[in-house]
């Protein structure tokens, strides 16, 4: 059965087919006055859509596959080919104030670099990589214009390919992962005096609102450098302790007495100088509502990913990445209907191309000797007894 626009006709003769019932599925049934033949009309574009969008449905919430209308096999069965559609964010070529980036590991050895917008939480692009690496990052980024502010929990990797990609992006650092930064360090119970305070100063990061909070920050670490400064630059000597600590190099003659407390200060003094911990404060910004931390894109968008991958555990490593690509795509902006990204090639895969070749053995090149791969499964014992 063929249609043309808002005519239905045979299959068989081409005629013109009339209305004849439904079946019991209440599908509308046609047949032909000419010929007698009797037929439905499918549309599986129509089908697939509507597979799809269960399929989505199913893949976005928290609900079993037996309440979709079948059993879970029937589900699994039907919707198999809805993996094969690969959803992609096109290039929309729009400046952003703030653009958040943040890498995410999952099971498999896959890391997810993830970039959104942070006026809208809205996902603008993904790259798949195995480490935050600088190649992966540019990857991600050179398909985005470059914004007028990058908000970014740091790595060298990262760093480098803000330099290439977005050389005149403002960056500002997260205040949180600094902080924790410096906990890691120094620990939440810091043993000494010069611990105690410089912990005290990395928590007053997250509640500086003004410009002169800001600066009285700064001053407050400069004190700290004036008062420990000679502590954090003691060295020990190996020809003194006659020890070598675990954490030093094998060959090291010395090292620093407070090595870890002298890390934690001068990631702080580093930054600064850097002026990448209070650029949600410039006077040129002021109004856009730049963000001083990443949590849009930590406990917005990684933690739904977190959240999808907990509800439906137990996928392979490939339905796992497909899945977190339908999250992401589905809260771009203006995302097309699912349907319209659908492909003939994902409903009926290529099969896999067989290649002959003068070297491939014939039906009578084969012989009746067993041949080493064959020995690999010849029996023994009782069950390998000759009859």
């Amino acid at each position: 059965m063929t249609g043309a626009g808002n005519t239905t006709r045979c299959g068989v003769c081409a005629s013109r087919l009339v209305k004849n019932g439904k079946t019991a599925a209440g599908t509308q049934r046609w047949i032909c006055r000419k010929c007698g033949s009797s037929s439905v009309r499918r549309r599986p574009d129509v089908t697939r859509a509507a597979q799809l969008d269960v399929f989505i449905a199913w893949l976005m919430g928290s609900s079993a596959q037996a309440q979709y209308g079948s059993s879970a096999r029937t589900f699994r069965r039907t919707h198999a080919w809805c993996w094969n559609v690969d959803p992609v964010i096109g290039v929309t070529g729009e400046i952003y104030d703030e653009v958040q980036v943040d890498g995410t590991y999952l099971s498999g050895g896959w890391c997810l670099l993830l970039a959104i917008n942070a006026t809208t939480g809205t996902v603008i692009a993904w790259q798949w990589c195995d480490t935050e690496k600088t190649a992966a990052w540019v990857a991600l980024l050179e398909r985005i214009p470059p914004p007028r502010v990058v908000v970014t929990d740091g790595g060298s990797g990262l760093a480098s390919a803000i330099k290439v990609c977005w050389p005149h992006t403002l960056v500002q650092r997260c205040l949180v992962h600094v902080q924790r930064n410096v906990r890691r360090e120094v620990t939440t119970r810091p043993r000494t005096d010069a611990g105690r305070a410089l912990r005290a100063i990395s928590l007053a990061l997250t509640r500086i609102r003004t410009r002169e909070q800001a600066a009285a920050w700064e001053v407050r670490l400069h004190e700290w450098h004036q008062v420990y400064g000679e502590l954090i630059n003691t060295k020990s000597y190996l020809r003194d302790t006659r020890l070598r600590p675990a954490w030093a190099r094998s060959n090291a003659t010395w090292w620093w007495a407070h090595d870890r407390l002298r890390r934690a200060y001068r990631l702080l003094e580093r930054l600064t100088r850097q002026q990448v911990l209070f650029t949600y404060l410039r006077d040129d910004l002021d109004g856009l509502g730049i963000n001083s931390t990443t949590n849009w894109i930590e406990g917005g968008r990684n933690a739904g990913i977190k959240d999808l991958l907990r509800r439906h555990r137990g996928m392979t490593s490939d339905h796992q990445r497909r899945a977190i690509e339908w999250y992401c795509y589905l809260r771009s902006t203006k995302p097309a209907p699912p349907s319209s990204l659908v492909r003939p090639e994902h409903c009926k895969p290529a099969p896999t191309a067989v290649v002959i070749t003068d070297n491939d053995p014939t039906p009578g090149d084969y012989g009746t000797t067993a041949t080493a791969d064959e020995g690999l499964w010849a029996r023994t014992g009782w069950a390998g007894r000759a009859h």
